[in-house]
């Protein structure tokens, strides 16, 4: 790349189908009730291999099968796409393969299954503890099977887990805020994602939004949270994610700080360094027609990143680090001299927004609240 070595490359593979969408969801998610499975599965490993060419060389750190709700899929899917990618690809030493699943009693049961087909890391969407708060968020489970499905992913010894959890929910106050945050806490999770629901265009919510706590009430959720949190040993390295000692999840810290991935199904996206230049891109949306293309036909839109962009790109990413990028990193991963960042560093640290020093960047407190506004700087006149 232009005298640069290649960043790290990643795999995401979209599976878009939900039994329910959840009004929240602005992901592209469809619902059916049958899904044709062996069809889109056949479609994804005919994607995969007409995007092998972006690996140049590399070995493979990860792969992230997300949705939708990919634990509709079957163990006996998700195990011909894995045994696809270890006969295609060659692997880090310490891949990891994270898959996203629901707490349905019924998709539970297949965690085994997705454990023996090579995943390492399962990530569950709980989002609630609370029966009132599920149904307000148009979850198709209960409070009885998340606690469920957090046993049996337990019990099935993947290498890692994540409890998804969302908090300034309708109706939410601080006590219940912390009362699913110290339920999910009880299992001693190595890996939690903890958010706070936003309401996001193209959404039933956004349509209709529901009555969300005051600020004040978010603020002492938030700071409450992360005392907990840090109670707990899990610690904060992510704007929304806490974990254990090295427990951080290698997909996401790919992305954050600004590596290379193929993105693989209807609607997915990848990010791709090409002879010194950055493209990115996206698969078409919808799966029936992601299915009918042909190779040359499934990116819906490409473009290749202008110098001028980069910047921005960067810092949106790796300042949603805890411990920020070092500057270094910003060189190799873009290419530009630390020099096309100096103006607007200075700024932002004089206004107490950024730290730079011991040759990194990372946000202060005021500017981990302000992150928009931070990244904001960087953007090109």
């Amino acid at each position: 790349m232009n005298g640069r070595a290649l960043p790290p490359v990643s795999l995401y593979v979209h599976l878009p189908w939900c039994a329910r969408k959840c009004p929240y969801c602005d992901f592209n998610s469809h619902e059916r009730e049958l899904i044709p499975e062996q069809e889109y599965i056949a479609a994804l490993l005919d994607d995969l291999h007409g995007s092998l060419n972006q690996l140049q060389g590399r070995r493979l750190s990860s792969l992230f099968i997300g949705g939708g709700t990919p634990s509709l899929f079957s163990a006996e899917s998700i195990s011909v796409l894995m045994n696809d990618v270890r006969e295609n690809i060659d692997l880090t030493t310490d891949f990891e393969a994270t898959m996203e699943a629901n707490p349905g009693s019924a998709e539970a049961q297949r965690f085994v299954g997705y454990r023996d087909a090579g995943i390492t890391r399962l990530s569950l969407g709980i989002q609630s503890f609370d029966n009132q708060s599920l149904s307000g968020l148009g979850r198709v489970h209960n409070s009885e099977q998340a606690h469920a499905a957090i046993g049996m992913a337990q019990a099935a010894n993947f290498d890692s887990f994540n409890i998804d959890l969302m908090h300034g929910l309708p109706g939410q106050d601080t006590g219940s805020a912390m009362k699913d945050l110290d339920t999910a806490l009880g299992y001693s999770p190595p890996h939690l994602s903890w958010y706070q629901l936003t309401i996001e265009p193209n959404t039933v919510f956004h349509n209709r939004p529901p009555l969300l706590p005051v600020e004040d009430t978010l603020a002492d959720i938030q700071d409450s949270g992360e005392h907990r949190l840090s109670q707990a040993g899990l610690h904060q390295y992510e704007v929304s994610a806490y974990a254990t000692d090295k427990q951080q999840c290698r997909h996401n810290l790919n992305y954050w700080l600004f590596g290379d991935y193929i993105g693989i199904g209807a609607g997915a996206h990848g990010k791709i360094s090409v002879d010194g230049r950055i493209q990115r891109y996206a698969k078409r949306r919808q799966p029936e027609a992601y299915m009918a293309g042909e190779q040359t036909s499934l990116v819906a839109s490409s473009k290749l990143l202008e110098a001028k962009e980069l910047p921005a790109e960067f810092v949106l990413n790796a300042l949603r680090l805890n411990n920020g990028f070092a500057l270094r990193n910003y060189t190799e991963r873009t290419g530009l001299p630390i020099t096309s960042l100096e103006p607007q560093l200075s700024s932002l640290v004089e206004k107490g927004l950024l730290t730079a020093e011991g040759g990194r960047v990372y946000t202060t407190e005021l500017g981990g609240r302000f992150l928009d506004t931070v990244v904001a700087e960087f953007l090109p006149d």
